[in-house]
């Protein structure tokens, strides 16, 4: 009786310590009446939220409205939709310059100095830089650097030899200071040596001989379909491609006119210059024939750029 009353005593203490333990275990893990406040994360409605409680607040009433007020605020959004929806003038085309004539006359004169005039179609050949090999072009450009005068023309076709693909009107050296008159009509080499000519060779001897510069150049024949020296029979001509030019006269500022002839015996000036002419316009030309070659050159001197087989100059 003793062993079970000693007994019994412990037992007791132990079942206390559980229960004690087993209530504050289930305290911490949440089990027991625990309240926790909810937290506002900024959705923007006043919601509270307590043991599964939602509190809604209560929706207030419109307040009344103003109708003048009213009124005005909605003529004003009115007016401002209209100002929005407005559509803006368009910007006025550009007006297309209108060519005449005149205007037309104008720019060939001003505007078109070593170009092609008129051109109706720029992509056929003839008509246009683009058209043209890059040794024409180049030529041209070379022409434009030493002053040259001329204008483009239509392709030259009479049969035969006599055609030039892409000739020129010249009508002028050093920038229109030296004017050849008439105006040849040549291929671009040609008028090449023709102006080098005259800058490296002509103009130098007018000066040291007559003390004044060349006015201008007469010439006698350019472009021509014929035969040398016209006669029957004969080969044709460097003329017949525009690779030839004549000078009959030669007229300096000073109002001197040095007319290409055989001199008197007391016109020394005038002989040496001729002589001059003659030796050195091999330096640009392959064949250079003046007074004193035959009864046809009498009055003139030949150039031109013939191609011959052997590279010779015929100077005479």
């Amino acid at each position: 009786m003793s062993f079970a009353l000693s007994t019994a005593a412990p037992l007791r203490r132990i079942s206390t310590v559980v229960i004690l333990c087993t209530s504050t275990t289930l305290s911490a893990c949440g089990m027991g009446d625990v309240r926790r406040p909810q937290t506002d994360v900024g959705n923007g409605s006043n919601v509270s939220v307590a043991d599964n409680t939602i509190v809604v607040p209560p929706i207030a009433e419109n307040p009344p409205v103003d109708q003048s007020m009213a009124d005005s605020s909605l003529a004003g959004e009115e007016e401002q939709i209209a100002t929005n929806d407005a559509v803006e003038p368009a910007a006025p085309e550009a007006s297309q310059p209108v060519v005449t004539e005149e205007s037309r006359s104008l720019t060939t004169q001003e505007q078109n100095y070593g170009y092609a005039v008129g051109i109706s179609d720029p992509i056929a050949r003839g008509q246009s830089n683009y058209g043209m090999p890059g040794s024409e072009i180049a030529c041209r450009t070379q022409l434009k650097q030493l002053g040259v005068v001329f204008q483009e023309r239509a392709p030259i076709n009479d049969g035969g030899v006599c055609r030039i693909d892409n000739p020129l009107t010249v009508s002028g050296f050093a920038s229109g200071n030296i004017r050849l008159k008439p105006s040849a009509t040549l291929n671009c080499q040609m008028t090449l040596a023709f102006a080098r000519w005259v800058k490296g060779d002509l103009s130098p001897s007018t000066r040291l001989r007559y003390l004044s510069g060349v006015n201008t150049i007469h010439q006698a024949s350019s472009y021509s379909c014929r035969t040398m020296s016209n006669r029957r029979g004969a080969n044709m001509s460097e003329h017949s491609k525009g690779n030839a030019l004549d000078i009959a006269k030669i007229t300096l500022n000073n109002g001197t006119d040095i007319k290409v002839q055989k001199p008197g015996f007391f016109a020394f000036r005038q002989r040496g210059l001729l002589n001059n002419v003659r030796s050195d316009a091999c330096d640009y030309f392959t064949t250079v024939l003046g007074p004193g070659y035959d009864i046809f050159h009498k009055d003139h001197f030949h150039f031109d750029l013939m191609q011959r087989r052997s590279s010779h100059r015929a100077c005479r």
